[in-house]
């Protein structure tokens, strides 16, 4: 590397940056989120689920607490999910039998989502384990109420409006 190169290195960092990654809220959220992922992923894998298909299972089951049956797009649409990941995961759920995919009868390209024993059964064993891990890294500031939680949501809140 070149001394010039080195010294606009320098200068981009001073002039057109927060100084250091670590005043970078996007850099640090995006840390403390693969931490997250990868600390629950350890957890969640004796009861073979990812955090990513334990989210969408979730979702599933949370938009269909009332006995309704979701579609792909609506559980996108409640993850703020990419379609394709939803479909993707939804497939990998469907070959571990936590859900069951049937004709939707008011719409011929959509399916409907179902929660199975297997998959009640995985919530079950998976819910108190994404808790106890969320629990750890954050704290009270993490559970209802939670500043960390309270400003997350706004954030959240504030890109859907």
């Amino acid at each position: 590397m070149t001394d010039d190169n080195t010294m606009n290195l320098r200068a981009l960092f001073e002039d057109e940056s927060l100084g250091a990654p670590e005043n970078a809220v996007g850099f640090v959220l995006w840390r403390v989120m693969h931490r997250y992922v990868r600390a629950i992923d350890r957890q969640l894998a004796p009861v073979d689920l990812t955090h990513l298909q334990f989210t969408t299972l979730a979702m599933v089951a949370w938009l269909a607490r009332d006995g309704g049956a979701p579609t792909q797009t609506q559980v996108a649409l409640a993850g703020n999910i990419h379609a394709m990941q939803v479909s993707n995961v939804i497939k990998a759920l469907e070959t571990k039998r936590f859900v069951a995919r049937t004709p939707n009868p008011a719409d011929s390209r959509a399916k409907c989502l179902h929660v199975t024993d297997a998959g009640l059964q995985a919530l079950r064993s998976a819910l108190p384990i994404a808790i106890e891990v969320q629990k750890q890294m954050f704290g009270a500031d993490g559970q209802p109420g939670g500043p960390l939680l309270d400003s997350l949501r706004a954030i959240d809140s504030a890109d859907q409006a």
